[in-house]
């Protein structure tokens, strides 16, 4: 860590004025001081993308830290091979994920004049983190390594059993990246300087039992402790899921107090005066093995795809006037940028043949971002019959009636098992369009629903 940053951002934070300046502008041009901050390069998970970074980035910023210096990286096609060793249509192996992480910190590092990163994983993310440090030559350009509920171990580590696969932790990648780094034993090794971020018993990708990879009441010979790892400094959250390892705020402040030696001036996310959006419009690709759904996550831009976006009325989800924006996705797939006013809850809608019109409603935006990623969806045969459909989902995190409160059209989401397994609740309300909200732990989206039958659906995106 930079000693001198530490001191003049020390300084900087005594000021109150000066801490407010700093929240709203997220601009080192504005903070001299804080210009030294190390650049933060985040990795997100497997079939995952840069969008669930958001509001980490948002935190960062309300801390002082220069936008220009957090980095979310977007995996074109962010799902493992099921073997490692073989190719597979749309699927990434951890030396190509390696590769593209390596060109990334390259270009941060270009951009930004830094000699070194922090490097910011969850879940598969850390995979690469882990290859490209000590297979890449990131230990020359990592300062920090945090691991997000990296199944450090494996999500099961069977002798035998689907070992071609990163995630087995008997497996050749996993066995290489845990041999011991000295004499003592030590899993990782300097200069570089390691944490992990665990759940107590939350993780779903960390259990004894095989419930959350299909295999309930079979040993999977991991456990909660699975994404330690000997030597590095080793975090336990109680009840945070899989993903919250990385995205909640109590992840948040345990990975800026292990980067910057000191507790970050809050957690929450400090507003801006004005709020300037953008991000990617994205699709999903066919999966040649997956024949029930075709549906494959990749983040390629969907080119040609149209976006309307609209301001709503925060008590009906209906819509405050003409459309804000109107554009058609160019080959990058960026769809802004649109300014708004802060926390302006929103519609985006997006058409594009081949896919449902899919409408998102978010709850509103505090601060500017360009990772306002959207996907387009398609409907399920078994939906197209429905009067409605309509999904609560919750990207950064999972869905646990045993530890959230939740409600979706005034009621428990059906069919949601307790344990932190599922993202997303799906329901066919009736009524013709009318007024749908979703609520989860104090966050209130409000939409519309809109008729099946015309090939749309309606999604109401939690964003913490």
């Amino acid at each position: 860590m930079n000693t001198l940053w530490l001191q003049r951002r020390s300084l900087l934070l005594a000021t109150a004025a000066a801490a407010a300046t700093l929240a709203l502008a997220g601009c080192a041009t504005q903070s001299p001081g804080l210009a030294e901050a190390p650049p933060i390069v985040f990795v997100h998970g497997n079939g995952d993308t840069a969008a669930l970074w958001q509001t980490t980035v948002w935190r960062f910023e309300s801390n002082g830290w220069p936008r220009e210096r957090l980095h979310a990286i977007d995996l074109p096609y962010p799902l493992s091979r099921d073997d490692d060793t073989k190719p597979q249509a749309g699927r990434t192996s951890t030396a190509e994920h390696m590769a593209y992480l390596q060109a990334e910190v390259d270009k941060v590092l270009k951009a930004t004049g830094a000699r070194k990163v922090v490097l910011v994983g969850n879940s598969r993310g850390g995979n690469a983190i882990r290859n490209y440090i000590y297979n890449g030559g990131g230990a020359a350009t990592v300062s920090h390594a945090i691991l997000g509920g990296t199944p450090n171990h494996g999500v099961w580590a069977t002798p035998g059993v689907r070992e071609g696969s990163e995630f087995s932790g008997t497996g050749p990648f996993l066995k290489a990246l845990n041999a011991p780094k000295n004499a003592a034993g030590d899993e990782v090794s300097g200069p570089v300087q390691w944490l992990t971020i665990r759940s107590d018993n939350n993780d779903k990708f960390a259990q004894p039992d095989g419930l959350w990879i299909g295999q309930k009441g079979t040993p999977t010979n991991v456990t909660a402790a699975g994404p330690e790892l000997k030597g590095a400094t080793n975090v336990v959250i109680p009840r945070i899921d899989h993903r919250e390892t990385s995205y909640s705020p109590a992840a948040f402040e345990s990975t800026y107090r292990f980067i910057t030696g000191k507790a970050p001036q809050a957690t929450t996310i400090a507003a801006e005066k004005q709020v300037v959006l953008n991000g990617k419009v994205t699709g999903l690709g066919v999966d040649p093995a997956d024949a029930k759904t075709g549906n494959f996550s990749n983040n390629l831009p969907l080119a040609g795809a149209q976006l309307e976006v609209y301001a709503t009325d925060a008590a009906t989800g209906t819509r405050s006037g003409p459309a804000l924006l109107r554009k058609t996705v160019g080959a990058d797939g960026m769809w802004g940028p649109l300014t708004v006013q802060p926390g302006t809850p929103t519609e985006f809608v997006i058409s594009a043949p081949g896919y449902a019109t899919t409408h998102i409603y978010r709850s509103g935006f505090p601060r500017s971002s360009n990772l306002i990623h959207l996907r387009a969806e398609r409907m399920t045969d078994a939906d197209k019959a429905a009067e409605s459909i309509v999904t609560l989902t919750r990207p950064r995190g999972y869905l646990d009636p045993a530890r959230d409160k939740m409600l979706l059209d005034g009621a428990a989401p059906a069919g949601v098992p307790a344990g932190a397994g599922v993202a997303t609740a799906k329901i066919k309300p009736t009524g013709g369009q009318r007024t749908i909200a979703a609520e989860f732990n104090g966050e209130r989206v409000v939409g519309q629903t809109w008729p099946a039958a015309q090939g749309r659906v309606v999604m109401l995106e939690i964003s913490q």
